[in-house]
């Protein structure tokens, strides 16, 4: 364990804190305190004995022993001689709520160099966050209010956004934190170390993530491969999700190779769950840490409206989930259960003769989730509470699905189809009993659908991990340069991948060579600053004899020395014409 490393673990689990700054540093302290810190909280200020209801020292020295965490929130200016004397003293590590670093451009970039580098093996966090929140412990650095409370286990949520990880912590969607850190501008740590620090934390059960870029993706991997292989899975909201890669310099449609295609494919690759929103993020835990990943795209949907069944089915299918046709002898046993009114489906509308009948609806899940289905799905949207009736019943329902999806050993969840119809007393009695109460038919949907990978991911990792690492990635030694096509169809070709017979000659050759190789033929000039050659009509195909050849090669060159009349034009790639191909694909390295 690197010292930095050791470091962050004393501020996650703090004996001690302490709060350097004025008023930002002292409400930040007693958030603290009021979330029941339970070791020493002290005040560095020059310029107070006190810092609210607490001790207050001259300075970074004058405190009774190294603090195992640190809030600051002084002038940026300032806080690089802070960190400086954190790091002198033997701090454990510093959320850095100051501003105006990298973010602020120019000076501030500079600045933030010096920062880094002073740091040390400071657990540093930030600059530019709204701090950090320790629900297990209470060991608030925080200098707002915020929601949530002490949990034994939660997720944990790392956020770049300060503003994303302060209205979560207020969610009314039933999903509890253990820890909520803002990542800020990154300068010493990154989303990777947060999560190798917490990934063995028996108080986390998943990782909800706001990343905009990650600064080390090997080990990024390597930590998410370690979270899936412990059943603590990820999800992601990724901001930045339209900027087009600006270094695909090779590859002919840029927009392919964008780095957002990047991150979905590493996502994709282990078992990372992506969502597009805050509210698509938090049910998607709920599923996750209450009722379990899918077991695949086989869904068992339960309605008691024709409607609901079939806004189920439509939502689903366009996810890509699957609604199995019923067999035959649970068709007739639902025929058997079910009122003359209902139809054998699924989704199935179960209708309202049924209503509040737990051990008849009992029967009724269980035929069809025993069925063919790798997760159950129950829509019910509750009346308010003062319909003290109405909601024995539903919740009734609920009871006698939970039973039979609990006998099946499939994941299950009810959800309403609007997220507001759901209270939090029916939502807390769901989690109970191991059911996912979901609020809100499409986040719901897209929160089932999106995490029918996980399992299959998982699998890998018990069959063959090093399926699931990234490359180890090689430096390059002096400057890259761009192959020509017709060198790297030869690198292909030694690598027995089949390219098109042709021949690379001078311009006053090109005839000749096309008669060599028969009709039709495509012809290109090559080199350097010809990656893109349709751009600068540097290539004709289809060209059905001699005179087609020359004529095609003086268009080019009239094309050429008009867009780009510095280029050299005196190789020539003279290729078979392929017809008919199965598919195109573009690869760019």
């Amino acid at each position: 364990m690197t010292a930095t490393r050791h470091n962050l673990e004393r501020l996650l689990s703090p004996r001690h804190a302490a709060f350097i700054g004025g008023e930002d540093a002292m409400h930040a302290a007693v958030r603290c305190a009021q979330g029941g810190f339970s070791g020493d909280i002290w005040g560095v200020n020059p310029r107070r004995t006190t810092l609210g209801d607490f001790p207050c020292f001259r300075s970074v020295g004058d405190l009774p022993e190294p603090p195992d965490a640190v809030f600051l929130a002084v002038p940026s200016t300032i806080a690089v001689d802070v960190v400086a004397q954190l790091a002198a003293i033997g701090a454990g590590g510093v959320v850095c709520y100051t501003a105006g670093f990298r973010e602020s451009g120019g000076a501030g970039a500079e600045l933030e160099k010096v920062l880094a580098k002073v740091a040390g093996d400071l657990a540093l966090v930030g600059p530019n966050v709204f701090g950090l929140l320790n629900y297990v412990s209470g060991a608030h650095l925080w200098p707002y209010a915020h929601g949530g409370k002490r949990v034994e286990r939660g997720v944990a949520l790392v956020s770049q956004s300060g503003m994303f990880s302060g209205y979560v912590t207020t969610n009314q969607l039933s999903v509890a934190f253990s820890y909520v850190i803002g990542s800020g501008n990154q300068t010493c740590l990154g989303v990777e170390d947060y999560l190798e620090a917490l990934v063995h934390n028996p108080a986390v059960n998943a990782f909800g993530l706001y990343v905009e870029a990650l600064r080390d993706i090997s080990r990024f991997a390597e930590v998410a491969i370690e979270a899936l292989a412990r059943n603590k899975p990820i999800v992601v909201l990724k901001g930045g999700a339209s900027e087009v890669g600006a270094s695909s310099t090779v590859t002919h449609t840029g927009s392919l190779a964008g780095t957002d295609a990047f991150y979905q494919a590493l996502f994709d690759r282990l078992g990372i769950v992506r969502v597009a929103t805050p509210s698509q993020m938090l049910e998607t835990l709920k599923l996750l840490t209450v009722a379990g990943a899918p077991n695949g795209k086989k869904l068992a949907a339960f309605t008691c409206s024709g409607g609901d069944a079939a806004m189920v089915a439509d939502g689903g299918t366009l996810l890509g989930l699957e609604f199995p046709r019923v067999s035959l002898s649970a068709r007739n046993t639902l025929n058997e259960l079910l009122p003359p009114i209902a139809s054998v489906s699924n989704p199935l509308d179960y209708t309202t003769p049924l209503w509040g009948k737990e051990q008849a609806l009992t029967q009724v899940f269980n035929t069809l989730v025993r069925d063919d289905c790798d997760m159950a799905l129950l829509v019910q949207d509750y009346p308010p509470l003062d319909m003290a009736h109405d909601v024995a019943m539903y919740r009734t329902d609920a009871r006698a699905f939970a039973a039979a999806t609990a006998a099946a050993g499939v994941p299950a969840a009810v959800c309403s189809v609007l997220a507001e119809n759901f209270d939090a007393e029916s939502r807390s009695l769901m989690s109970q009993q191991g059911v996912a109460p979901l609020q809100g038919l499409g986040d719901a949907l897209m929160a089932i659908a999106a995490s029918t990978n996980i399992k299959k991911r998982r699998q890998c990792i018990f069959s063959n991990r090093d399926e699931l690492r990234l490359p180890p990635v090689q430096a390059i030694n002096g400057t890259p340069l761009a192959v020509d096509e017709w060198h790297g169809k030869q690198l292909l070709s030694a690598a027995g991948i089949e390219v098109p017979r042709g021949h690379c000659v001078a311009l006053d050759a090109v005839e000749d060579a096309a008669d060599a190789l028969g009709y039709p033929v495509v012809v290109k000039f090559i080199g350097t600053g010809f990656e893109h050659k349709t751009d600068l009509g540097a290539v004709r195909v289809g060209l059905e004899n001699r005179a087609a050849v020359s004529h095609a090669l003086v268009e080019m060159v009239s094309s050429i020395g008009k867009i780009a009349p510095s280029l050299v034009v005196d190789q020539v790639l003279v290729e078979e014409m392929i017809h008919a191909p199965v598919a195109e694909l573009l690869v760019g390295v």
